[in-house]
């Protein structure tokens, strides 16, 4: 049977990003996706990362960035990247800041971030 979700569950997280989580483990309790709405500020960036999750990011305003073993990946408004489980990305976005939708398979989860900071 569908299942409506009638609102996102906002995640804090340092750094002035809002995390709207539609589905997965907190708002929904979906442990195989999640399904996110992310703003980010102007100048935002994050640690690096090796998360045990493929994640799909598809950009709806402004720019993200994703730096990885090839080099930094500037995706735009209208454009999407797929990063894989195991693999080191640092996320950060342009100067106009960003929107975008993230879609991690499994859902994410902060034990399965692996951000360098936390080691």
């Amino acid at each position: 049977m569908p299942r409506l979700i009638t609102s996102p569950t906002s995640i804090p997280v340092p750094g002035g990003k809002i995390i709207n989580e539609h589905v997965g483990r907190v708002n929904s309790g979906t442990e195989a996706v999640s399904v996110a709405h992310m703003v980010a500020p102007p100048g935002w960036e994050e640690p690096a990362q090796t998360p045990d999750f493929d994640e799909v990011t598809l950009v709806l305003k402004g720019e993200v960035v994703v730096e990885h073993e090839g080099g930094p990946t500037t995706v735009a408004a209208g454009q999407s990247i797929i990063t894989s489980a195991g693999e080191r990305v640092r996320y950060s976005c342009g100067p106009e800041g960003a929107e975008y939708v993230a879609v991690c398979l499994p859902a994410f989860s902060p034990e399965l971030v692996n951000r360098e900071d936390e080691a």
